[in-house]
């Protein structure tokens, strides 16, 4: 890397990961070049940046170029996460995990690089906050990554199917088939970051896929359980779910607070929950904001007029 005057030149020697981390038709130079305010400018294998942040945005290319050596895929929504931490101040967000082989998964805010370290050290977690802020695909992810190192035997979801109430048992098909539409947002995600072997391992019985109110007996041993949609929990079926954890288990609680079905819209369950577990040993919560928000651009817009709207009543 060289400078010269108000231009960092970085030399990147492999053409076609430079080509990848341009992107088509430029778009992640443009990106960076937006978000922070400098002007790019690629001649061979050099890549000139000018302007005030350009030491952050060369700091970025580096890294993201580090990316596709490893064999990743730079895109728009990874230049954005670069952003997000170097604007917070960390030289480096945290590592990758292995989902399985030849995937993996990266937080994108330095909030979900927090929640993932609770993760990593607590058997319980909670991850609070609005839609779109990958609570619930990161809990899925680490999830993969804790059954790819042989930490768990199994993965278990679930949520309350408030929906469906006492009326389960009178729809068509299996329990599969009956529960599936209330629980296809965890089975995504795990597919998302597993492909095409959440599908056998589903089958195996590897991953179990269940309505929260047929936890209730069970204790789950070395397996990895994740509540999702916690805030439509009442306080009993919360306690319940929460004491099903056996020996060498992990329980990720996922939630938005503002967003429960239950009568008057309270998060009565989870937000129980929260004050008596806040503080205990082996119990982490992560909150996050609108700003954690990665979701398309505009539901980060979206979250922030429904808040003001809230706030202002």
């Amino acid at each position: 890397m060289t400078a010269k005057k108000s231009q960092l030149t970085l030399e990147f020697p492999d053409n076609k990961l430079l080509a990848a981390l341009c992107g088509a038709h430029e778009k992640n130079f443009a990106r960076l070049e937006q978000a922070l305010g400098v002007q790019i400018y690629m001649r061979g294998n050099l890549v000139a940046v000018e302007g005030p942040n350009r030491e952050r945005a060369a700091a970025i290319l580096k890294s993201l170029y580090a990316r596709l050596k490893a064999g990743e895929s730079v895109t728009l929504a990874e230049v954005d996460s670069e952003v997000r931490f170097t604007e917070a101040g960390r030289e480096a967000q945290a590592g990758a995990i292995r989902t399985s082989s030849g995937r993996v998964t990266r937080p994108r805010t330095p909030a979900q690089a927090a929640y993932l370290d609770l993760m990593r050290a607590h058997p319980l977690t909670f991850g609070i906050g609005p839609a779109g802020t990958g609570k619930t695909y990161l809990a899925a992810a680490f999830a993969a990554h804790m059954l790819q190192e042989r930490r768990v035997e199994r993965i278990i979801l679930s949520r309350p199917a408030i929906e469906a109430g006492e009326r389960l048992g009178f729809l068509p098909g299996d329990l599969n088939e009956k529960v599936d539409p209330y629980l296809r947002p965890l089975s995504d995600a795990l597919f998302d970051v597993l492909g095409d072997k959440a599908v056998r391992l589903r089958e195996q019985g590897v991953i179990e896929v269940v309505p929260l109110a047929f936890m209730r007996g069970r204790t789950l041993t070395r397996a990895f359980v994740i509540l999702d949609e916690a805030q439509n929990a009442t306080g009993a079926q919360m306690k319940m779910a929460l004491t099903r954890l056996g020996e060498d288990s992990v329980m990720v609680v996922t939630g938005d607070r503002t967003q429960s079905d239950l009568p008057g819209g309270r998060a009565e369950g989870l937000d129980e929950a929260l004050q008596i577990l806040e503080g205990v040993e082996g119990v982490g919560i992560a909150r996050f904001s609108q700003a954690d928000v990665v979701r398309h651009p505009l539901v980060g817009r979206i979250v922030a007029a429904y808040d003001k709207r809230d706030a202002s009543r």
